[in-house]
């Protein structure tokens, strides 16, 4: 497993004050996941950047893991990412993936400027169903003429791990299933279970006169299954406990 090795090379790089770097004002997609490379490059592991649109971002040579990179502005939009085209997952074509996080100032007074905090979790964390392909689908025929398509592209809202804990700002935080244990080098700091929902959205309608959406659900078979996870931190970081806030789709 590569995640041990990277997380704490995030964390050493933030300790050392490493910043991110931005090209311009203007960049405002790459810059994180640019640092982050930078802490591949660093566990001198051999990894793959992927293309643009392709998922996850980077995917490890020598093992069946690969890292999705989302960078967040505080303050700003901080309680949920928007994935393109491609649900949150912790299995992806056979690779385990995770995700990593990381806040960092809205308003620098310049082109580089710290990490605040930092969370990397096991895909299951934000969506524990591996069966789900996405696929973007089209219809012909909409407009006066009929010679209009309209092309249905997914975009999924999902909350960050900064939405759904307690305890995780300011901090720098490995989220793992409850069966992985981490060395001697980590320490626990907390146990958080999500549970799954009663109902699964299954599809929904779009009607294209009234604007409405309507969403079709069936029981889940799974209903209030527990996917249970630990938190961990690395030596000579804060023990701030981490727990689960009320989940969001429950509010």
């Amino acid at each position: 497993m590569t995640i041990f090795q990277v997380f704490i090379e995030c964390v050493e790089a933030i300790r050392r004050n490493e910043l991110i770097h931005r090209e311009s004002r203007s960049d405002k997609e790459f810059h994180f996941q640019n640092w982050f490379e930078s802490r591949l490059v660093a566990t001198r592991l051999h990894f793959d950047r992927n293309g643009r649109n392709t998922y996850p971002d980077f995917t490890m040579v020598a093992s069946t893991e690969g890292y999705e990179i989302k960078g967040l502005a505080y303050p700003g939009r901080e309680a949920d990412f928007d994935s393109n085209s491609q649900i949150p997952t912790g299995l992806h074509n056979g690779r385990t993936v995770y995700y990593v996080f990381g806040r960092y100032p809205a308003e620098p007074d310049g082109n580089s400027y710290p990490i605040m905090d930092l969370v990397l979790c096991h895909g299951d964390f934000l969506n524990a169903d591996h069966d789900y392909e996405h696929e973007n689908k089209s219809v012909r025929g909409f407009g006066s003429y009929g010679d209009i398509m309209i092309r249905d592209r997914k975009m999924y809202v999902v909350p960050t791990p900064f939405r759904l804990l307690e305890g995780a700002a300011h901090e720098q935080t490995l989220i793992l299933p409850f069966d992985v244990t981490p060395d001697e080098r980590f320490f626990q700091v907390g146990e958080v279970s999500r549970r799954e929902a009663d109902n699964l959205l299954v599809g929904y309608a779009f009607d294209l006169q009234t604007n409405a959406i309507v969403p079709t659900r069936i029981p889940n078979p799974h209903a209030r299954a527990e996917h249970q996870f630990r938190a961990w931190r690395f030596r000579g970081s804060p023990a701030t406990e981490v727990s689960l806030r009320e989940s969001p789709e429950r509010r």
